[in-house]
């Protein structure tokens, strides 16, 4: 049951979904946004309710030499047989009242009326056909935040789709604020961890609420491009916003690990600070040729022993003086990397943006 109202990866591949098993009912979600997903939360619903009661039938059908037993029990099985049998004809009754009047009462509906600026009775249809018309556009912003929950960003519209209702804001009428985010070390999506901004949707419709958006640091940048307000950010807020910045991170992390070495160069502030194996970060006053703005703190030197028995090419020495700075070299470390796996990253191999050396960080 619990697989069924938030179904793993497995069950979505194998079609074990709510989506999947009412297909034909509910229609097209790209033809009609709105009327499908009417339809696909009353589907819910009702099939969210039946799932105590199925229960209760599939112990009746293996325990069938003694079938009485499985109705009456002890209080708390009684509370939940009662309950099991009240829910569908609750769920029942709450579908009929959504369904007066071609789904006016319906809480998607309703929460549409209150954007429509007129006052006859079908005016969320209009609101409706405006968000499946924007809907249809192929430059939409859509991710899954979890598997029972999805963010769409439309041309005007922002669209918090859950599994009983969704949550609407105007664009136009709302503003977003980007309130926390938290860090986590193990990621379902893939290794390296992850890490989650918590954004919160505030609506001036009235009758209508805010809501919030938990959305993975590297969507930001997607969903910032696609809505037409800026998202306001804490100050005492900071993420990394793509994966090279996490990269950057973890890189800096590496190099203040290390000792200072002094350098050759007869300059007053000539301090090397010594990354793990190859790489020496220079305060020095001259400018990064890779960014023409920081200063150039890094050179190559290297500490490692290399081992000939391993496959992999050994790190070479390099000649070159300090040209590059540490932001400029962690971004040209990763560049050389395979974007496929994140993960190696650190512990793999570059060469000298210069005279092409081999080095390593760890």
């Amino acid at each position: 049951a619990t697989c069924f109202v938030y179904p793993p990866n497995e069950f979505v591949s194998a079609g074990f979904t709510v989506q999947c098993l009412f297909s034909s009912w509910l229609g097209s979600e790209t033809e009609n946004f709105i009327q499908y997903h009417i339809r696909r939360t009353v589907a819910t619903i009702l099939s969210h309710s039946f799932l105590g009661l199925g229960y209760l039938l599939g112990v009746c059908c293996i325990n069938h030499n003694d079938r009485l037993s499985v109705w009456m029990g002890s209080p708390a099985w009684n509370m939940f047989v009662v309950v099991s049998l009240l829910l569908p004809v609750c769920a029942g009754i709450l579908v009929m009242s959504w369904w007066k009047d071609r789904w006016k009462f319906h809480p998607i509906a309703r929460t549409l009326s209150a954007f429509s600026s007129q006052n006859n009775p079908p005016s969320w249809v209009l609101v409706a056909a405006e968000i499946n018309i924007e809907f249809r556009r192929i430059d939409k912003f859509c991710v899954e935040t979890n598997p029972v929950v999805r963010l769409i960003a439309t041309d005007n519209w922002l669209l918090k789709v859950m599994p009983y209702n969704i949550e609407f804001a105007r664009q136009d009428d709302s503003t977003l604020i980007l309130s926390s985010c938290d860090n986590h070390s193990v990621s379902p999506s893939g290794p390296g961890g992850a890490q989650f901004l918590n954004i919160e949707v505030k609506s001036f419709v009235p009758n209508t609420k805010s809501f919030n958006i938990r959305l993975n640091a590297l969507d930001f940048k997607d969903l910032q491009d696609k809505v037409n307000r800026p998202i306001n950010v804490l100050q005492n807020i900071t993420f990394h916003r793509t994966l090279t910045d996490r990269f950057l991170d973890a890189f800096k992390e590496q190099v203040v690990q290390n000792v200072l070495h002094e350098t050759s160069q007869v300059l007053s502030d000539c301090l090397l600070l010594t990354l793990s194996h190859d790489i020496v970060c220079l305060k020095v006053p001259e400018l990064c040729i890779g960014c023409m703005a920081a200063t150039s703190n890094v050179k190559l030197v290297k500490l490692c022993v290399s081992d000939n028995s391993v496959g992999d090419d050994p790190c070479t020495r390099c000649n070159c003086r300090p040209m590059w700075c540490i932001d400029c070299m962690a971004k040209w470390f990763a560049s050389r990397q395979d974007q496929a796996h994140p993960e190696t990253w650190l512990g793999s191999k570059c060469t000298c943006p210069m005279c092409r050396s081999r080095f390593c960080v760890l």
